[in-house]
């Protein structure tokens, strides 16, 4: 039935499909109208309206409207039409759009790290955060070497940090926190902290699940990752000094060239 719709739609036209339009003329002397086609259809073998038209034998061809489920469709119909070349319905196909790569954006240059390293870092932090424009919150050739300062200047509670340390050696390293560094009586963070040290490459040092000691800091004191005894990275109160070794938090590798460093640039990056 539907098949026989499809078919001669065009013919029998847009009245009904299973009846005759009523009031058409039939050739010869058969009768008109509705009820005269009714008869005629019924005497020639075909059904009536309220059984369905069966059989299309006899009655004229037409294209076919929309093509049945057992019927072959045209090559490259029913498939994804390829970039640049016409679907079956005639328009062209557009390609997927590529997902942005993270990207670390920084709305100054830094003084720490180099174009390069920027771009190799940002897709290792957050995609949340990424895309967004990180503002210099802190940096010691401004604002002088001083922990308090540095949490002073921290940004609002609760906003991520990004904590990038150049020493005297040239070797770059630092920290994501995903809080606000700040001063405080125990270890805070969350497991999305990570250390990081391009010696040269890029080498990212996620958390391990084997405790919490992600961050704490007090006046005299920055302390990144720990266990055992030992911090992943520290940094003095007056941001001269400090060190790096392996520790439980993150399993790294030492990031600076040895274990104690002097620091010659340090910043805190942070979302507005």
């Amino acid at each position: 039935m539907r098949g026989f719709c499809a078919r001669y739609h065009l013919l029998l036209g847009p009245a009904w499909c299973g009846r005759l339009p009523s009031g058409s003329v039939a050739a010869g002397n058969e009768p008109t109208g509705q009820a005269g086609h009714m008869a005629n259809w019924t005497d020639r073998g075909y059904p009536g309206a309220s059984e369905g038209l069966g059989s299309a034998a006899g009655l004229p061809t037409s294209t076919c409207l929309q093509p049945e489920e057992d019927e072959e469709l045209p090559v490259g119909c029913g498939e994804p039409a390829r970039e640049g070349q016409p679907s079956c319905e005639g328009a062209t196909a557009v390609a997927p759009a590529l997902e942005e790569p993270c990207r670390l954006v920084l709305s100054t240059p830094s003084s720490v790290l180099r174009v390069k390293e920027i771009q190799e870092l940002g897709p290792h932090l957050p995609p949340r955060l990424t895309q967004q424009p990180w503002h210099l919150l802190y940096c010691t050739g401004r604002d002088g070497f001083s922990l308090r300062t540095l949490y002073r200047c921290g940004g609002k509670t609760g906003s991520p940090a990004l904590l990038l340390i150049r020493d005297t050696e040239a070797q770059a390293f630092g920290a994501f926190s995903a809080t606000t560094i700040r001063c405080s009586n125990g270890f805070y963070g969350t497991r999305e902290n990570f250390l990081f040290s391009f010696s040269p490459d890029l080498k990212v040092f996620r958390w391990t699940g084997r405790n919490n000691f992600f961050m704490k800091g007090d006046v005299d004191l920055l302390m990144v990752g720990g266990g055992s005894g030992r911090f992943g990275l520290w940094l003095d109160g007056y941001l001269h000094h400090g060190g790096s070794h392996p520790c439980e938090t993150f399993d790294n590798e030492t990031l600076s060239s040895r274990g104690e460093f002097c620091v010659q640039d340090l910043e805190v990056w942070g979302l507005a």
